[in-house]
Formats: structure tokens, C-alpha cells, sequence
């Protein structure tokens, strides 16, 4: 991706931003950037059009905090004047972040003084009393999911008539998630005077209908080549034919490839992504899951975890997926395959961004092999027959620069995901009653049970008392036990046991 030879400072951005932005690091802007800051400022409505990764969040983020801290006939007050929509929570923690960092020293009036400009998340999975009191306390800026958006408008929190700005961000994400109606009744609620800005990667019919609906005379701007979006030039692409008892053996290997950094791995549904995510943590890896069978706390450790490098291997389902946002990611393994192209687009794009470059590869198991070929000659990537690869393959080896001596583990287990440090516990405590279950029937009324103890030592006396022992002192009640069991006083019971065993 090339910079412009201008600044932000140049295209005319307010000093406070430029200054936010620089200290961020970022002084020149990216394509996408570039293209639509100048009608952005000027107020016009438009649509960009970038796949994930390009610079869409200061694309609308820069003028929308430019417009509304500058506003003179609508200056803040407290109630919302612009309006961010994302389809997924973690895109609204995301875009949130940018907004704040960018809006670190723009102020708002305060009574006799000056506030700082306020961003306000609002997004489900979090109760809503904080969003709300957020909201009472004064929000310049919200972001925010559209069921929640719409609930608290609902509810009289947020009120949308005083809207400047209006959003959708990754609109053909919410397209795909069902929010379309959402997103119309939000509409509803915002003034007809609003500038109004829509980001998507790609351009279906719906949203080009709603974009006529509710824009006025919008600018479409494309930041890149029609066919980009969909080669990813920047992603080097590799598709393997794997057994399934063999991938996680693979991925073991792919991960120990020379220069791999922040890896992301994308399975079909949410328990193979924990399973893999708990196999890989035992071979030693760094590894956590998002998943939409986790808590909305645990995905947003496990995501800040991935960021700070913490956890360098990230599992996670297409849904889950969405609005992760990282620059740094080197590979993406798509340990299944997705249902359609659009889906493999969006999962490799998550690497080779930003202008740097980045691998993908993708395990395609047997029955799997009809739905690639169709995403193959979808997007003419010339790879309808993956080659058969196992994980001890040496052209496996050899395309992925991955050392002949890696094996399949790394070190001690690494147990990151708290999914299954809650269930052991409970697995061990049902194992224990099925086996002394077992073990009871295996005996032929008293009189021969009592034999065996005395012959062994006895396996099925030592299973009725392994569960009370190992709670109290040794020998403390065991022997009670068995001498309770010793008297031959119940002939019929011990008569009708053979028979309920055999």
C-alpha cells in the first residue's frame, strides 16, 4: 500500500487529531484514507469500499470527530451527535479504542469550562447499567452493536435526533449476521440532516439498496483493485489435502515454521475450535479460543491476550471472528474449511495487511473436497486438487519453511482456556460412581465377594471404599465398612444378584 505525499495536517484535519494520531505513529494517511477524508470533510455522503485491514476506521473516524468537535451551529452537549454501527462487539471495543486514542485532546463545554470529548461503547454480553449511566453522563461519540443500540433507544437512553454523523461499519458483515432489519430501524430513528458514511468490503445487492434508502447522492469510493479483495495479493496462499486425525499433527508443525508470528486459526464450529484450541495448549503452544460458547468477558481476555502477545495462537469460529482487527498476524490456517468464498476471503484477509505480507494455508479434508472446488474456481486460485499432505510430508516442510526436526509439541502443556479447567473436575467426579457401578456388578452375592476380598486384597472392596477414603484419615472408616459387609444375612438378595447380573 503507498502513503500520499500530504499529511493528515495537510488535508486540513484539526490540529488536536493530527496531534492524537501522530503520537500514535501514524502521520501519513492509507488509501482508503486518502480517497475519502477530503469529501468526508466537506460533509458529502459516501461509501468506501476496502476489504478488512486497509485504514476504514480513521477513514470515517478522522472527519466524524474532525465535523463534530468543530461544529459550530451543533456544538456538543452531551447527547450524541455521531453514530458508529458494527456488527460485532469485538469491532466496537476496537473502534472504540481508535476513536478514544484519536480524540485524547478534543474538548467539549462543560459549564464554565471544558470537558474531554466523550466515546461511549454500547454492545451486548455486558449488563446494561454502566451503558446506560454512560450514556446520562454524556456521550459525544457511540459506538455499538445494533441489538443493543436498538434496545436502549428503545428504552429511551439513546436518543439519535440530534445525530450529525452517521456510520455502518463492515456493513456486509451485519448483512451476513441478520441485522439488516436492525440497521433499518436505527435509520428510522436518526434526522434525514445527517451526514452519513457506509465502509464494507464488498458490495451484495441489500447493501447497495440500503445505501440508496438512506444516502444522499453518495460518493462510492473503491481504494483498491475490483479483483484485490478477493487474491489478496500480499497473502501468500497454500491448500493441502489432510486426513482429519492428522491436522492437529500439522498445525503443530505449521506453527513452528521459521518468522511465523501471531497466528489465526479458524474452524467451522465452536467445540472443534475449543478442541483444537485444548489440543495445541497441551503441545505446548500459546493458544486461546474465542468461540460463541464463551462468555463475552473470557473473548475479550482471550482477544487482549493476542494482542499483547501473551497468547500467540488464536482459535476461533467465522462468527466469532468477525471485527478482529490486528495488523501483526503472519498466518491463517483454515483448519476447516468455510462455507463459501466470501468467508474465505474474509478469514485469509486477517494476514497480509497494512502493507505487509502474510501466508495462508487450508486443510482440506476428504468430504470437504466438493465445497473447495467450488471457492477455488470462485476466486481462480488454481488449486481445484490439493496435493495429499501428511504431517511428516517433506514438501510440507519445505513450502512452509518449517525445521525438518519439528515435532509435534513444544514443551510443557500450556493450558489457557478456562472451558476446560471447568469440566475436568466435573468429568472426574461422574467417573468415579459409574466405576464402582462396574465393579458391583461384577460380584456374586455376598458370600463371593467377600471370598475375592480375601483372596487379593481385593479389587471390589477397595472400589467401595476408594471414594470415602481419600476425603478422610486412612483406615479411619474402611473397616467398618467391610465389616458391615462381611454377615451372610441376606441369602435372597444375594440369590437375586446372579440373576440380575446374568
Amino acid at each position: 500500500m503507498t502513503h500520499i505525499n500530504k499529511s493528515f495536517a495537510e488535508l486540513g484535519v484539526r490540529d488536536e487529531i493530527v496531534r492524537a494520531l501522530r503520537e500514535r505513529g501514524i502521520e501519513h494517511p492509507f488509501a482508503i484514507q486518502e480517497l475519502t477524508l477530503p469529501m468526508a470533510l466537506a460533509g458529502d455522503d459516501l461509501i468506501g469500499q476496502a476489504r478488512t485491514g486497509m485504514g476504514k476506521t480513521f477513514a470515517f473516524g478522522v472527519p466524524l470527530l474532525h465535523k463534530v468537535s468543530t461544529d459550530a451551529d451543533r456544538p456538543l452537549s452531551g447527547a450524541p451527535r455521531a453514530l458508529i454501527v458494527v456488527p460485532t462487539r469485538e469491532l466496537c471495543i476496537q473502534v472504540y479504542e481508535d476513536l478514544c486514542g484519536a480524540a485524547q485532546y478534543l474538548t467539549a463545554p462543560a459549564g464554565e469550562g471544558e470537558r474531554p470529548l466523550s466515546v461511549v461503547a454500547i454492545y451486548g454480553g455486558r449488563p446494561y447499567e454502566p451503558q446506560i449511566e454512560a450514556l446520562q453522563a454524556g456521550a459525544d461519540v457511540v459506538v455499538g452493536t445494533p441489538g443493543r443500540l436498538l434496545d436502549l433507544a428503545n428504552q429511551g437512553h439513546l436518543q439519535l435526533g440530534g445525530l450529525s454523523v452517521l456510520v455502518l461499519d463492515e456493513a456486509d458483515e451485519m448483512l451476513d449476521l441478520g441485522f439488516l432489519p436492525d440497521i433499518e430501524r436505527i435509520l428510522r430513528l436518526t434526522p434525514d440532516t445527517r451526514q452519513s458514511m457506509l465502509f464494507s468490503a464488498t458490495m451484495p445487492d441489500p447493501i447497495i439498496t440500503l445505501a440508496r434508502t438512506f444516502m444522499n447522492q453518495p460518493t462510492h469510493i473503491r481504494a483498491e483493485a475490483p479483483h484485490s479483495a478477493a487474491t489478496h495479493d500480499t497473502t501468500e496462499q497454500f491448500a493441502y489435502r489432510a486426513h482429519a486425525l492428522d491436522k492437529v499433527e500439522m498445525v503443530s508443525r505449521i506453527l513452528q515454521a521459521e518468522g511465523r508470528g501471531a497466528t489465526m486459526i479458524f474452524t467451522r464450529t465452536k467445540r472443534t475450535a475449543q478442541k483444537v484450541a485444548d489440543e495445541l495448549g497441551e503441545r505446548g503452544f500459546k493458544v486461546g479460543a474465542v468461540h460463541g460458547d464463551l462468555g463475552q468477558i473470557a473473548r475479550e481476555k482471550a482477544l487482549a491476550a493476542f494482542r499483547t502477545g501473551d497468547v500467540d495462537v488464536l482459535v476461533a469460529t467465522d462468527v466469532a471472528a468477525r471485527g478482529i482487527d490486528i495488523d501483526d498476524i503472519t498466518h491463517v490456517i483454515n483448519y476447516q474449511i468455510p462455507d463459501d468464498e466470501q468467508s474465505y476471503v474474509h478469514r485469509i484477509g486477517r494476514t497480509g495487511r497494512a502493507g505487509k505480507t502474510g501466508i495462508a494455508v487450508t486443510l482440506v479434508d476428504w468430504d470437504e473436497m466438493p465445497r473447495w472446488g467450488m471457492i477455488d474456481k470462485a476466486l481462480g486460485l488454481d488449486t481445484p486438487e490439493p496435493a495429499e499432505t501428511y504431517s511428516n510430508s517433506p514438501h510440507l516442510y519445505e513450502e512452509l519453511n518449517i525445521p525438518t526436526g519439528a515435532t509435534g509439541s513444544i514443551g510443557a502443556p500450556k493450558r489457557t482456556s478456562s472451558k476446560r479447567t471447568e469440566r475436568a473436575p466435573r468429568a472426574e467426579r461422574e467417573s468415579k460412581p459409574r466405576e464402582r457401578t462396574r465393579e458391583r456388578r461384577r460380584t456374586r452375592g455376598g458370600q463371593a465377594a467377600t471370598a475375592a476380598a480375601a483372596a487379593d486384597g481385593s479389587e471390589a472392596t477397595a472400589t467401595v471404599i476408594a471414594e470415602p477414603s481419600a476425603g478422610s484419615a486412612e483406615g479411619s472408616e474402611a473397616p467398618r465398612r467391610r465389616r458391615r459387609r462381611r454377615p451372610r444375612k441376606a441369602p435372597a438378595a444375594a440369590a437375586a444378584a446372579p440373576a440380575a447380573d446374568g
